[in-house]
């Protein structure tokens, strides 16, 4: 898949993930966009750990909102300890 691909693929999985987890994500179209890359990698990762996916498979959509949600419950909790 191409960089522009991957960009757009990984906005759309960030929406999607910000939209599915409850609570305010403060978050900028950048940083939407790196969680949805995150979360496609994450899943990946996960996928080939599990033996669901071969070692050139992508992660399907699915996949990649649950481990777009899986990091912004991660960056929400780590979040949370800053005490300003």
């Amino acid at each position: 898949m191409s960089i522009i691909g991957t960009i757009i693929v990984g906005f759309i999985v960030g929406l999607i993930a910000r939209a599915v987890k409850p609570g305010n994500d403060r978050m900028g179209i950048i940083m939407t966009t790196l969680l949805g890359i995150a979360g496609a990698f994450v899943a990946r990762f996960i996928g080939q750990a599990m033996g669901l996916y071969g070692p050139n498979d992508p992660a399907g959509w699915i996949a990649s909102v649950i481990g777009a949600v899986l990091l912004l419950f991660i960056f929400a909790m780590v979040r949370g300890r800053r005490r300003y």
